[in-house]
């Protein structure tokens, strides 16, 4: 048993109170089961428009524009695409295998686009959205729904947590950072990619950014909620985790292609950086 749910095996750690098991594989509670694998949610064959002016009349952060989006996430020229190239660059991060049946859990994983590649590893995903959640489990993800910073798992039970572009949408990313050590076995690796806070990142990432193609859609973040990279890895160091980061951006060369032809990809490239989008791995002791 790796989820939390009344067994001495997975009982909490000390001094927590145990979540309430609302967070459990999508198997035993029936999300999927509607007739004939249709979606019957949010993501149903009834939302035709996801680009609707709701979308864009929603506060900034708020978790209600990943339901009006919810098609996008199938569609590498969508209003996702940026997760897309993300994506790729994460998963070539993830070590390979040792054993059989490690576990990796991937938080905020929305559409369960890190999934790809990733079946030698039992991969579970944590997110708030059940519309996504329909659309990871579609991919292959065994789905839990529940809090990033109070996630429904036992102890040491990860051999690799992801956190992938969920950092800067949390208030408490302290709790976070606590929650990702705790289910991570030692030895085990954290892979993140974020943004960083500054004005320069505020004005590049939202100013800028919600109005190019391939950049995420308008009032997606908060910028107060972006965190320094330096801050982020004095959260790990506390916890005995020791996070190497560097920047990343798009390649200007697949970038302009991208611009031709919404079709191509685009490769996410190291840079010195950190003031603006960053990625980081590192391994619990």
């Amino acid at each position: 048993m790796w989820f939390h749910g009344g067994s001495d095996e997975c009982s909490p750690p000390s001094g927590s109170t145990a979540p309430e098991r609302t967070g459990v594989l999508a198997e035993d509670v029936g999300l999927f089961d509607s007739p004939g694998g249709r979606l019957d949610g949010p993501c149903g064959k009834h939302r035709s428009d996801v680009r609707s002016s709701r979308a864009f009349a929603r506060a900034r952060n708020h978790v209600g524009q990943y339901d009006d989006l919810c098609h996008e996430w199938i569609k590498p020229d969508g209003a996702f695409a940026a997760l897309h190239w993300l994506a790729v660059s994460r998963r070539s991060l993830i070590p390979a295998t040792i054993g059989r049946d490690e576990i990796l859990v991937d938080l905020g994983c929305g559409g369960g686009l890190t999934c790809d590649g990733q079946g030698r590893y039992v991969h579970v995903g944590i997110d708030l959205v059940t519309s996504a959640l329909e659309i990871a489990h579609s991919r292959g993800v065994q789905v839990v729904r529940g809090d990033v910073a109070l996630i429904p798992l036992a102890d040491k039970c990860a051999s690799v947590v992801v956190a992938g572009e969920i950092l800067e949408h949390v208030a408490d990313v302290a709790s976070v950072v606590s929650e990702i050590c705790r289910v991570l076995r030692p030895g085990g690796t954290v892979v993140i990619d974020t943004l960083s806070e500054g004005r320069l990142a505020t004005f590049a990432l939202v100013t800028i950014a919600e109005r190019l193609p391939g950049g995420p859609p308008r009032n997606i973040h908060d910028p107060h909620l972006f965190i320094a990279a330096g801050r982020l890895q004095a959260l790990f160091a506390e916890h005995g985790v020791e996070l190497r980061v560097w920047g990343l951006r798009p390649s200007v060369v697949d970038y302009v292609r991208f611009l031709a032809d919404r079709t191509r990809p685009v490769r996410m490239v190291r840079t010195g950086s950190t003031a603006l989008v960053y990625q980081g791995v590192g391994m619990s002791r």
